[in-house]
């Protein structure tokens, strides 16, 4: 299990912590970091129209109800595929698809009212639920904040002073140094995340990110444009 710290040693952790064994543990809760990444490191082979198998399903219903925090959610109530993502901040790989596969699906479902995303944090380590906290504490920019996070993962994972990177990223997005702090120092916010990654963990069985449930069925790993719209054209 990740190793998690207290408020007050949040803000510390983010210089005192070594950047290098982020990128090795961040989307899997293994052990074996350099397994870990190594089994990470191979993306989803492009289908055209096939849609890959799921690795399971839970009821729709349970993953549905409300958790200790409220879903940040993307799209319309009434869309036909809801897709819950697990993500961590400081995953490569939810970074992959953020950049690179959820503009095509937002363009393509999302916006035409096909299908709605619900995003949950799922954080590895100190830096992760950091981020997780600053997009939780941009509100209604809560997407628009996760984004450019994600877009900006080598500017503050990888650094030895990751607090003075993600201030410099905060501050973009509206906050000043005490909102920065406060939020930063925010107990309760802290550990509802947690809440957040225990049940998906728990209930759910979530154990590397991103984890996928489309309309109940699992898929981990950085689906591609193509596997996840083979995906939802098969459910429309």
């Amino acid at each position: 299990m990740a190793s998690y710290l207290s408020r007050r040693h949040i803000l510390t952790s983010l210089v005192a912590l070594p950047a290098a064994t982020l990128a090795l543990s961040a989307c899997s809760d293994s052990g074996n970091a350099n397994s870990t990444a190594a089994a990470a490191t191979t993306d989803p082979v492009t289908t055209g129209a096939t849609a890959p198998n799921p690795q399971g399903t839970v009821d729709m219903e349970a993953l549905l109800e409300p958790g200790t925090l409220e879903d940040k959610v993307m799209g319309e109530a009434d869309a036909p595929v809801t897709i819950v993502e697990y993500a961590s901040m400081t995953c490569g790989h939810c970074g992959n698809f953020h950049n690179n596969t959820l503009p095509a699906i937002k363009e393509k479902y999302i916006d035409t009212g096909k299908a709605r995303l619900i995003m949950r944090e799922f954080p590895f380590d100190p830096r992760a639920e950091a981020g997780a906290m600053l997009a939780r504490c941009a509100d209604d920019n809560y997407f628009a904040m996760s984004d450019v996070l994600f877009k900006q993962q080598n500017s503050w994972v990888p650094v030895d002073n990751a607090r003075e990177a993600l201030l410099k990223i905060a501050r973009l997005g509206g906050f000043t140094q005490e909102s920065f702090e406060a939020c930063l120092t925010d107990q309760a916010l802290l550990d509802e995340i947690r809440a957040v990654r225990a049940r998906g963990q728990n209930d759910f069985g979530v154990e590397a990110t991103p984890t996928f449930f489309i309309n109940g069925n699992k898929y981990s790993g950085a689906l591609s444009v193509d596997e996840m719209s083979a995906i939802i054209d098969s459910m429309l």
